[in-house]
């Protein structure tokens, strides 16, 4: 059984973000009257910032939290409704290979729930799962998702894990004895750098269909 990462393995992370920027921009001006809080944070996200995008693109406009919370903000960009498209090698493998799929993914449960919708993948993988729905501490790297996917498959064998940060993705998996697959992605957020063997996946591929080919070598 085939499960996959969601963000930077079947779609670009930063479409999101960039999506999520659009959409503050709306809310900022319409809010305050300032406009440029969209391109702001874009521009920042492009110059590698990631943790405090939105504290310094409002500081940059000259607001502050009596202008708009960044509480508020940050609500916005979890909940809106993404545009966002699957990378076409993702969207290939889905619909070449008919089977049954799953999917672990991290955040906040609602904010992954709108990405899986708006990239249609219940037409592909029937058994998903946002971790951020049990609450806190069952992210990757803990392993209840990945028992989970094993009592659907009804084995641990022949278990496949795509994904694409080495820091929390593989770990867990490969002492369970999955093979893993990273998929190194242009424009992907994370480092694609292991910090050890234990985290490092056994394949490393540029993209879906790089995989494809390493399955049909060794058929």
């Amino acid at each position: 059984m085939i499960v996959f990462d969601l963000d930077d393995t079947l779609y670009l992370e930063r479409d999101f973000a960039f999506s999520g920027y659009t959409h503050l921009d709306q809310l900022v001006q319409s809010e305050t009257g300032v406009a440029g809080f969209g391109a702001r944070c874009r521009a920042l996200f492009e110059a590698g910032e990631r943790r405090t995008i939105f504290d310094l693109a409002r500081r940059a406009l000259g607001l502050d939290a009596a202008d708009i919370a960044i509480q508020t903000l940050i609500d916005a960009y979890r909940n809106h409704p993404p545009d966002i498209t699957l990378c076409p090698d993702a969207a290939d493998f889905l619909e070449q290979n008919p089977q049954p799929f799953g999917l672990i993914t991290d955040g906040p449960a609602h904010m992954q729930r709108n990405k899986i919708a708006a990239l249609g993948l219940p037409r592909w993988i029937e058994h998903l799962r946002p971790t951020g729905a049990w609450g806190e501490g069952y992210g990757k790297p803990h392993p209840r998702a990945f028992i989970e996917m094993e009592q659907i498959a009804g084995t641990a064998d022949h278990m496949v894990y795509i994904a694409d940060n080495p820091a929390k993705d593989f770990v867990t998996p490969k002492t369970r004895g999955w093979t893993t697959v990273q998929v190194t992605r242009v424009g992907g957020v994370h480092d694609p750098a292991p910090k050890d063997e234990a985290h490092a996946a056994d394949i490393v591929v540029p993209s879906l269909h790089d995989f494809s080919l390493w399955v049909n070598a060794r058929q």
